[in-house]
Formats: structure tokens, C-alpha cells, sequence
């Protein structure tokens, strides 16, 4: 999708902007900067905040708006980076893990979601997959992928009876700048 590839470019071209900021050798441009960037982010997510409260106000009306919301892959992104997602990080992989699940039974596979605690999202194995030598490529490729597109938001994944642990995709939810840098993230587009 055209529409698509345009919002990576521009998420890309906001890293370089933000990589060249943070290099200036200037200390008080590089804290206005950020400052400006910080300033701006605030302004959005707060309107972007109130325009949920706003539909929120329409009742299952605005909830069934809420759905399509979610299911659009560039406003889901937006609403993961303001923390303003209508769906919590277990429900997103627990419908990551359902849409895959067909996919899986092919290969007389299952996955099974253990727990999600602070951006650790733990899973187990099961049926042909548990212990067979392709369970990582399996892992990889399917699983993996689908909570990463529905949880961009995730630390990393760990399956049990698996060594490998995949780390996050680089997505990190807007923090606040301090003193020049970004104290607990930072915004990145995701992968």
C-alpha cells in the first residue's frame, strides 16, 4: 500500500531528525529542539486523547468506531504511541495468536500465551511444534510476526523450551525529554 510506504518514510525521516538533533554539539539548541518536538507530541496526544473522550461520549456507536480504530493498521500505530490503544496488550496478542492458530493447526501446532508481564510476552509451544527442530523458523516466522504487528509495543517474546528470546522490534511508546534525552523512550516507527 502506497499510503503505507509513505508513512514509513516519514517515520524514518523523523529518526534522522531526531539522531541529527541529539548530535548537535549545541547544548541549548538540542534542548529547544527536543523541547519543541516534546511540546508538539504533548499538543497531539492530548487532542488525539480528547477526541476518543469524544467518541467514547457516542456510546456503542462510538465504541464500534473504537473497533475500526484498532483494526487500522496506521491509527492503531498512532494510538500505540500515545498509549490511547482501546485494547490492552493481552487482548492484541491473544487476537495475534488466534489469527495464526489456522495456520499452525496445519502443521499440528499450537501456541499457548503463559503471561505478558512488563512487555515480556511468554508462550509455549505445543503438538508437533513442542521440541521439533523447525519450532524456532515456526516461532519466527508466524507467531512472532503477527504479535508483532498487533503489539509493536512488546519488549520481547520468550517461549518455553525455546533458548532464543527475540527482543522488541525497535516500537517504543512517546516519553518525555529531559535535560536533552528521553528518559523513559523514545519515538521510533515500528518495524
Amino acid at each position: 500500500m502506497a499510503e503505507n510506504k509513505r508513512f514509513q518514510e516519514r517515520m524514518a525521516r523523523v529518526e534522522e531528525l531526531v539522531g541529527i538533533i541529539e548530535a548537535s554539539p549545541d547544548p541549548n539548541i538540542k534542548a529547544a529542539a527536543l523541547d519543541l518536538v516534546q511540546t508538539l507530541m504533548d499538543f497531539h496526544g492530548a487532542g488525539i486523547g480528547r477526541m476518543m473522550d469524544i467518541t467514547a461520549e457516542a456510546g456503542a456507536a462510538g465504541y464500534a468506531i473504537f473497533d475500526e480504530l484498532a483494526k487500522d493498521e496506521l491509527t492503531a500505530s498512532l494510538l500505540l504511541l500515545y498509549d490511547l490503544h482501546p485494547l490492552d496488550i493481552e487482548t492484541r496478542i491473544l487476537g495475534a495468536i488466534e489469527k495464526v492458530r489456522p495456520s499452525l493447526s496445519l502443521h499440528e501446532g499450537d501456541v499457548e500465551l503463559l503471561g505478558v508481564n512488563e512487555g515480556v510476552v511468554s508462550l509455549r509451544l505445543k503438538g508437533s511444534c513442542d521440541g521439533c527442530p523447525s519450532s524456532a523458523l515456526t516461532l519466527k516466522h508466524t507467531i512472532e510476526g503477527a504479535i508483532w504487528a498487533a503489539a509493536p509495543d512488546v519488549l520481547s517474546i520468550e517461549v518455553d523450551g525455546v533458548a532464543e528470546k527475540t527482543e522488541s522490534n525497535g516500537f517504543v511508546q512517546i516519553g518525555k525529554l529531559n535535560a536533552g534525552r528521553y528518559t523513559d523512550c523514545e519515538f521510533v516507527a515500528a518495524a
